[in-house]
């Protein structure tokens, strides 16, 4: 078979480079199309119960994708003419962002702001600033009274009066043109209109503009995700420099890296023939797909530079590095593939994305780098004095080769298994620290210095809310509202919520209706309960607008909104264990709580998901490296030789997350895969070759130095250069993207050591065909 596609690809070999050169550009035009494609539902893990239940009332009550604009003062209070006149204007901005649900925008100017208060002639309100407003002293004045009458007091205004809101939703959709709403779009506006147009005019008076929200980060996160086009220039100078060193050729450097980057344009352009853009999220993609193909690259090109040294033409040497490594490269490649789409478990659609986008990179390397590589290599002619440099390299490595060949001696391969078996163990033991979700305040894709983060601590400072929120959906009889026991119920539950540690405040209808009651009986502090007459309560809860969130049109739902300090796993982790706790404790066929809404309802979602996805993600992985690994080698000592090595980098992985407080969630869950799909590549390789030195009949030590001399030169450079690559990420600004560096960087250089030292001495005790001679 593969001598058949030999005859055929390298007989014809200018009518496959015109192929491949129409292909690149057509999908080339393609990727030129490629769109950033943002969205609040694509972070959604859409088959649990709690976005069930999120989708049910998104509509109605709107979602967790909110945006808050705070202006702050760090001397006196709001109450100037220069905050009212910005806070009015801004107020107004927001109003007008494509995108906003303008029905749900809150603040003191907005008519759905309200005051309520008792008089002598009964119950009286109008708006927290009432219409003909003007920012004189006086009116000032009469704003503050009305403000300390409301219920805007850390929700619109900080508890210590040094901050307004101005509060707004979005929608899933753009209502002028009918499209996914363009987050980022949404962002720039937020920055343009807002922040920028009056940061010299607040900066005079001395007032701050903070801005948080999910499209705020998504900007933030697409902003900084900019700069890995900066960090892939800088990774191909690095890897550029790294190949013409290890292969002294212009035209060999030239070729390889080609031949991979003709693979990241295959790929971006298949994802937009496919429908797909790219999210800022998954902007890391196409990196991995440049290291994978030059990691198979490289071992092509010293394939075939081993071919040069015993007296192949360019012909010659490129047929026989394609006859050699078309299978364990295909196998190799086909590991990383379902390894990627193994990710697919996980039920979030910005990570199927990715795995898509994955996927799809490694299969076009099959093409690229197995078969338009070597075809390229054989166009280049070599000179005496080439092949002279090789021989000389190979002299120069040999007494290392040598000496590292020593791992497969008795001896020290069991010292290097015991140290790894235990090395497994400490890793295994640390690795049960890592937690599932977020482990810092802030949004951890982002620098803990970022201005988006400085934004949501003050704002978490000053105010009773923020944008976490856990949406707890109450669902009764029509006309609940009359009803004092679902009423009683209903606050109850609030006041449980309210007692959990990590709970800022909780809104409720019932606790909206209780200081309404109050309000009808002389503000008196005895009558803040639920009246027991139906037809009170009813009057009561009839003062609570459905603008507020807090209740739909025929009173049958009634959310109940609890903030929190923030979203770290601890706090997502206990709060929805006590809505839940209170739920299942307290049964009833009158009244109905179901989990969740809001962004602290999505990430409990996010964190089950990872919780009951990652052990079968890994099993998937390791088990499809298993099977392609048994049809490959037909032995399960030598299966167990390149798997073992992964597993226990993969340990690794978990043990350093755990140290350097990275948690396991949607960003950082496909790292395993990732992992594994890269470190199976060095082990089939290196194992391989072993085992066509070992059939030609050498010592196991002879065989292993040969081995490193034809192919582990190869897995040494490719994870050195990939290294130094990704190592640039730990300067980016977003924090995902420096913890991946970090993890990446971590994960390609273990992989590399198990492949070179820990693979041989495994070897030496679980393959008899090995260590017969050894």
């Amino acid at each position: 078979m593969s001598a058949k596609l030999e005859e055929t690809v390298f007989g014809h070999r200018r009518a496959v480079v015109a192929v491949f050169a129409i292909l690149t550009i057509v999908l080339g035009a393609a990727a030129s199309r490629l769109r950033v494609d943002t969205g609040f539902s694509k972070f959604l893990p859409l088959e649990h119960e709690y976005m069930r239940t999120f989708a049910e009332y998104h509509e109605e009550f709107g979602g967790a994708d909110r945006i808050l604009v705070a202006l702050t003062v760090e001397e006196g209070d709001i109450f100037t003419r220069e905050l009212f006149e910005i806070l009015e204007v801004v107020t107004d901005e927001v109003f007008f962002i494509p995108g906003v649900d303008r029905a749900r925008v809150y603040s003191l100017f907005t008519p759905n702001v309200r005051f309520t208060e008792v008089v002598e002639d009964g119950f009286a309100g109008d708006n927290v600033v009432p219409a003909g407003f003007t920012p004189t002293p006086e009116n000032l004045e009469r704003v503050r009274a009305n403000v300390l009458k409301s219920d805007v007091v850390g929700r619109l205004v900080a508890n210590d009066f040094t901050g307004a809101i101005v509060a707004a939703r979005l929608l899933e959709h753009d209502p002028t043109t009918g499209e996914r709403l363009d987050y980022l779009a949404v962002a720039e506006h937020l920055e343009r209109d807002v922040r920028e147009k009056h940061a010299e005019r607040c900066a005079a008076a001395g007032i701050g503009i903070h801005i948080i929200g999910f499209a705020k980060v998504m900007g933030e996160i697409a902003a900084g995700a900019g700069r890995v086009v900066l960090f892939f220039g800088v990774t191909l100078l690095v890897t550029a420099v790294l190949l013409y060193a290890f292969c002294r050729s212009v035209a060999l450097t030239f070729i390889a890296l080609s031949c991979s980057l003709v693979a990241v344009v295959w790929q971006l352009g298949l994802l937009v023939l496919l429908g797909y853009g790219m999210d800022p999220m998954s902007i890391l993609v196409p990196f991995l797909v440049f290291a994978i193909a030059v990691s198979h690259g490289v071992q092509m090109i010293n394939a075939a530079a081993n071919e040069l040294l015993v007296g192949a033409n360019g012909v010659g040497a490129a047929r026989a590095a394609f006859r050699r490594l078309i299978v364990p490269g295909c196998i190799a490649l086909a590991s990383d593939c379902i390894g990627f789409l193994a990710i697919l478990l996980i039920g979030v659609r910005v990570i199927r994305e990715i795995a898509v986008a994955a996927g799809l990179g490694v299969a076009v390397i099959i093409l690229t780098n197995l078969v338009l590589l070597p075809v390229a290599l054989s166009f280049v002619t070599y000179r005496e004095t080439y092949r002279g440099k090789l021989g000389a390299r190979r002299r120069r490595l040999a007494g290392v080769w040598r000496g590292l060949a020593r791992v497969t001696e008795r001896k020290p391969a069991a010292v290097i298994v015991a140290a790894c078996v235990a090395l497994a163990i400490l890793a295994g033991w640390k690795a049960t620290d890592v937690p599932i979700g977020d482990l810092h305040r802030g949004v951890p894709e982002l620098r803990a210095d970022s201005r988006y983060n400085r934004d949501s601590e003050i704002i978490g400072e000053r105010f009773s809310i923020g944008v976490d929120v856990l949406s707890v959906i109450t669902e009764a009889e029509p006309e609940a509202c009359m009803d004092p026991g679902v009423m009683t119920a209903i606050d109850e539950f609030a006041w449980r919520m309210r007692n959990v540690e990590g709970v800022r405040s909780v809104a409720s209808l019932a606790g909206a209706t209780r200081i309404i009651h109050a309000g009808l009986n002389e503000g008196s502090l005895a009558w803040r309960v639920i009246p027991r007459n139906p037809s009170v309560l009813g009057e009561a809860a009839s003062y609570v607008p459905t603008s507020s969130g807090l209740v739909n049109t025929d009173c049958s739902v009634m959310p109940v909104l609890v903030y929190t300090a923030d979203h770290r796993a601890e706090t997502v982790a206990r709060v929805v264990t006590a809505a839940e706790r209170y739920s299942d404790g307290n049964p009833s066929d009158r009244v109905r709580f179901r989990l969740a809404a809001g962004n602290i309802g999505v990430m409990a979602a996010a964190n089950e998901v990872v919780a009951a996805s990652q052990f079968p993600m890994v099993a998937l992985v390791f088990g499809a490296v298993i099977v392609l690994c048994l049809i490959a080698f037909r032995s399960a000592g030598a299966t167990a030789c390149v798997v073992l090595p992964l597993i226990l980098v993969s340990l690794l992985a978990y043990a350093l997350m755990s140290l350097l407080e990275i948690g396991l969630k949607v960003t950082t869950l496909p790292v395993v895969a990732l992992g594994v799909g890269i470190g199976v590549d060095y082990g089939i390789y290196v194992f391989s070759r072993l085992r066509v030195e070992r059939a030609a009949g050498r010592p196991l030590r002879e065989a292993y130095a040969e081995t490193l001399d034809r192919t582990g030169v190869g897995v040494l450079l490719t994870a050195a250069t990939l290294a130094a690559g990704v190592a640039t990420w730990i300067f980016s600004p977003l924090r995902f993207q420096t913890d991946m560096g970090v993890l990446l960087t971590f994960v390609l250089l273990v992989n590399m050591l198990g492949a070179v030292v820990l693979l041989p001495a495994l070897a030496r005790w679980l393959t008899p065909e090995m260590s017969e001679k050894g």
